[in-house]
């Protein structure tokens, strides 16, 4: 059985344009990523580009960027971002299955399913059985994990978003069940130290450069880490002027 990730490298071709998003600073020494594990996270602070660099890996893909599959077909969310079309994909196997989830479009990917339903209801079996809106956020994440993510590589991000700790630990569930059966490959942006402690994954940080680090050594990790040791540190600091 080949234990090798679908995906297995991102690299981006050196006769680009200038300007957004090849201005970002983790872009600007060029971008090659060799992925080695069936887990991949991308971590940095917002604004850095996560968000900009999956929506490309998955529009190459061939995935609708609004958030979906292939064969999702409407389009609520387009940045235009020319970086897809500058990016290279090379593959250990090549497959058209899998999932683009992004959590800030996650309710336009709702309601087009539920537009869908109204000519065949049986959609809604890959989500539970019921419409998204009729579950709470958490509920509608998990549901889509749950019944949607079988085979293929699924691009996720910023999961944790509508998820509590315990939903947290519910998707590492899935995740390991998945990619252990060697059905699945997850490259997933996120700020979450639950997810990223996922054993074995790949922790990429995206800031001045692209770099290889263990979450560990994150600061989501380590801010997380000593505020709840000490949080009475944190408010002598922070309501300083009560």
């Amino acid at each position: 059985m080949d234990t090798r990730p679908y995906l297995s490298r991102i690299y981006l071709k050196d006769d680009h344009p200038q300007g957004f998003p090849f201005n970002l600073p983790f872009l600007s020494n060029g971008l090659d990523l060799k992925l080695r594990s069936n887990v991949t996270f991308f971590v940095g602070e917002n604004g850095i580009g996560k968000s900009t660099l999956l929506e490309a890996i998955a529009e190459k893909c061939g995935f609708n960027v609004s958030g979906g599959n292939r064969n999702h077909n409407y389009n609520f969310h387009k940045t235009e971002s020319p970086l897809s079309e500058h990016l290279t994909l090379s593959w250990n196997t090549k497959t058209a299955q899998g999932f683009f989830m992004r959590a800030e479009s996650f309710f336009n990917f709702a309601t087009y399913i539920d537009e869908v339903a109204e000519e065949d209801i049986r959609v809604l079996d890959a989500y539970g059985g019921k419409s998204l809106h009729q579950q709470s956020h958490g509920e509608a994440f998990l549901s889509l994990f749950h019944n949607h993510f079988q085979k293929g590589i699924y691009i996720l991000d910023e999961p944790e978003s509508a998820l509590s700790p315990q939903r947290q630990l519910s998707l590492l569930s899935i995740i390991h069940k998945l990619e252990k059966a060697n059905k699945a490959q997850f490259i997933i942006s996120s700020h979450s130290p639950i997810l990223m402690s996922y054993p074995n994954a790949e922790v990429y940080l995206l800031d001045d450069k692209i770099q290889r680090t263990h979450y560990k050594e994150t600061e989501h990790y380590q801010l997380t880490k000593s505020f709840l040791e000490s949080p009475e540190l944190y408010f002598r600091h922070l309501f300083e002027d009560i």
